[in-house]
């Protein structure tokens, strides 16, 4: 009478002892600068916070995590890349950098070096990478177009999937910026997601 259930106890444990690990989240790593970082707005209204919401409401099992610097430039980001990596193990690294290099008018080969070297180290941990296209305003002239131009070359050299402009469609509206005419208001924040969302729909899993 008691063989019973000390087998249905025997194969329960051996179940258990073998029975696979629920799998974590996956992390999406943001990896930018102001425009990213949420400046001068509440976190939880930046794109990036509204990227996780998303994602959630989508049933996507990815975490979203942001490492955007206000101020950073592509030098900043190559040098603290490798430990963000590290740190995150992301499945995918939305590169959205560079918007700073432009506004100094820092040399397009370093931009170019810079932007292609953190793709490369994301892309050598098994990252896909999403690289995400900066604009300058026309007064910058002749570098404004090459400048422009580096993002999509980079994501063509590295294989890299690529959004034109982060601020494609708000850049001319400046009710759609603060004060500084530079970071866009939380008002602006959903339509620079939907940006970003064409590029990545097509990377998540």
């Amino acid at each position: 009478m008691l063989r019973f259930p000390l087998l249905r106890f025997l194969v329960a444990l051996f179940i258990g002892c073998f029975a696979l690990p629920a799998l974590a989240a996956k992390t999406i790593l943001v990896f930018g600068d102001s425009l990213s970082a949420g400046y001068g707005i509440r976190q939880e209204a930046a794109w990036p916070a509204l990227l996780a919401k998303r994602l959630k409401e989508k049933k996507f099992d990815y975490n979203v995590v942001n490492a955007s610097i206000s101020g950073e430039t592509t030098s900043g980001g190559r040098t603290r890349i490798d430990t963000a990596l590290a740190r995150n193990s992301p499945e995918i690294l939305i590169l959205a950098l560079g918007a700073n290099d432009g506004l100094r008018g820092l040399p397009l080969a370093t931009l170019r070096d810079n932007l292609a070297a953190i793709a490369a180290s994301a892309q050598a941990k098994k990252a896909q990478v999403l690289i995400i296209g900066q604009r300058l305003p026309p007064n910058y002239g002749k570098y404004a177009e090459d400048f422009h131009k580096v993002f999509g070359d980079v994501a063509k050299s590295r294989k890299a999937a690529f959004v034109d402009f982060l601020l494609d469609g708000i850049a001319d509206d400046r009710q759609l910026f603060q004060a500084d005419n530079l970071h866009p208001t939380a008002e602006a924040q959903p339509q620079i997601l939907d940006t970003v969302w064409r590029g990545l729909a097509p990377l998540l899993k």
